[in-house]
């Protein structure tokens, strides 16, 4: 879903312009009901992904296995992806809920991994938890003050889309990639591959384990919701004008190839929910083991 900054301007520079609200918060011109379904349909992806993290705060509040039930290089692939949406929302001056939502999603993610690591470290004294907790902590400072020192100077026209949870693509059209929207489609991509990557970590841990206990089910339902909304916002995004919908799907292709994919890897984990839900039951049923 392209949401471009179009700089000064009015809703009247907006050819059949059919929401002037649109026009007013994102600087998009939704033409018609299918650019209006594609920014809803965008913005109901991103409460999704938003969403998704609080039932496993709430899985790891009640079971106290987090540290076993989810896989570290599973929390730091997601991390990366979010962080080098971060990143490039600085590099492509993007508008500011763009900013503020890749910085939602950031400190999220620190979240988890910190739970993640105090349920690791909660019944075993060991001397890496007060090193971890301190760079985890300089982490969150780091992510809180950057937007505070961002410059705020004039903006003219920059390139830049809002995809749900991966932020960054470039700007449609026949033209050819700008210096701007080639680092934007790197990082993008780079994002892509480590939201795919982390999905792996987890469906060998639960392979392992031969259970999901410990893990909440409405994390991954959620983002399989926010990455099929994302996909149906960008199929039914109408192409720039001049512009054909095969160079249209051309520009979105990491993005959606990311968002399908990781659909794909997600399903696996749905099924292995379902293999090992008796196992998880029962084992709900009996106090948990602390190695």
């Amino acid at each position: 879903m392209v949401w471009k900054k179009l700089g000064s301007g009015n809703f009247s520079s907006c050819p059949n312009g059919s929401l002037e609200w649109i026009w007013d918060v994102f600087g998009e011109c939704a033409q018609d009901g299918w650019d209006e379904a594609s920014v809803g349909l965008g913005l109901i992806s991103i409460l999704c992904f938003a969403a998704s993290t609080f039932p496993q705060y709430i899985k790891a509040c009640k079971t106290g296995n987090m540290d076993q039930a989810l896989s570290l290089w599973f929390l730091l692939g997601w991390i990366g992806g979010d962080s080098c949406n971060l990143i490039g929302s600085f590099l492509a001056d993007q508008l500011p809920l763009q900013t503020y939502t890749a910085v939602y999603y950031v400190l999220a993610d620190l979240l988890m991994l910190s739970l993640y690591f105090h349920y690791k470290f909660k019944k075993r004294s060991s001397l890496l938890s007060t090193p971890i907790n301190s760079l985890l902590l300089f982490i969150l400072a780091m992510v809180c003050t950057t937007p505070l020192l961002r410059s705020a100077g004039p903006v003219t026209a920059p390139s830049e889309v809002f995809r749900g949870r991966t932020l960054l693509s470039v700007e449609p059209g026949s033209k050819p990639f700008t210096r701007q929207e080639i680092i934007g489609f790197v990082i993008g991509s780079v994002s892509s591959v480590l939201y795919l990557l982390s999905r792996l970590p987890q469906i060998r841990t639960n392979f392992l384990r031969k259970s999901t206990q410990g893990v909440s089910y409405s994390l991954f339902a959620l983002v399989m919701l926010g990455n099929t909304l994302y996909g149906l916002s960008v199929l039914l995004k109408n192409p720039e004008v001049g512009q054909s919908e095969g160079s249209y799907l051309l520009h979105h292709l990491p993005w959606l190839v990311g968002s399908l994919g990781v659909l794909l890897l997600d399903s696996i984990i749905s099924i292995q929910f379902l293999v090992y839900r008796n196992t998880a039951t029962s084992a709900e049923r009996q106090p948990l083991l602390h190695s």
